[in-house]
């Protein structure tokens, strides 16, 4: 398989390396996050579609090394009717691609995403009386989201985000959720013969940074960082949504014009 490098530069390599480092810590600490850091790096080594399913192939063992901390901290009532609502849904996300711009879609939801982590920021919370039904139709969303424009995990982690719950509550509903969002994108990647031979090696190449990354996140998290997690996890998100809308403005300009 490693044959499969010979078009890609040893500086390439590292620089997405570099990318794995950097998503796995955050990817390890805040629950979310990895593939938004890795994948634009990545595509200027590789291309988009490259990137991405190295990035979703690479995450796979990632999911497994987070998913004790969601199945251990993690509420039942929001991860399990997200996720199944998620699966549900992606599918027909591909419907949405044929009536709205992706990019223009993308500008919506970074622009909800960057207005629920306001209100966020200045104490708003779910209801506690939101139940299965509300979780099932934020994770019908989410994988609507994601399967018309693989950025469902913004929506996610703010929907995650705005239960009540301790840290470690919150992180695991936060990985509960982009983890089934994670292996919802292996589907149309698939489908659309993503996984090239080129695609897996890089993944196979920039794992062991990634893992080790996000051990690394994980100790952050479980010692002095439950204290300051929420912030860090609102200040990710105000990121990502900021970067999300630069790109999908800079994608519509051409595309309007």
């Amino acid at each position: 398989m490693l044959e499969a490098l010979d078009g890609v530069s040893a500086a390439g390599l590292a620089v997405a390396g570099g990318a794995a480092v950097a998503g796995g810590l955050v990817r390890g600490f805040t629950g979310f996050g990895g593939a938004l850091v890795m994948v634009p790096v990545l595509s200027l080594v590789l291309g988009p579609g490259a990137a991405l399913a190295a990035v979703c192939a690479s995450g796979v063992p990632v999911i497994l090394q987070l998913l004790p901390a969601a199945l251990r901290h993690g509420e039942r009532g929001f991860v399990l009717p997200f996720a199944a609502a998620a699966f549900a849904a992606a599918p027909a996300g591909t419907w949405v691609l044929v009536a709205v711009p992706p990019a223009a879609m993308k500008i919506a939801i970074s622009l909800a995403v960057l207005a629920m982590t306001a209100m966020m920021a200045w104490g708003w919370r779910f209801p506690a009386r939101a139940g299965a039904g509300v979780m099932a139709a934020l994770g019908a969303a989410a994988g609507l989201v994601q399967g018309a424009t693989g950025v469902g995990g913004p929506p996610a982690v703010a929907a995650a985000l705005a239960r009540h719950g301790s840290p470690e509550t919150q992180r695991g509903n936060v990985i509960g959720a982009v983890s089934a969002l994670g292996l919802c994108a292996a589907i149309p990647y698939w489908f659309h013969g993503l996984f090239t031979l080129e695609a897996l090696a890089v993944a196979v190449v920039i794992l062991p940074a990634y893992l080790g990354a996000t051990w690394a996140g994980i100790r952050l998290f479980a010692g002095r960082g439950k204290a300051w997690y929420r912030r860090a996890a609102l200040a990710v998100l105000a990121a990502v949504g900021l970067a999300t809308l630069a790109f999908a403005l800079h994608d519509y300009g051409p595309a309007a014009g």
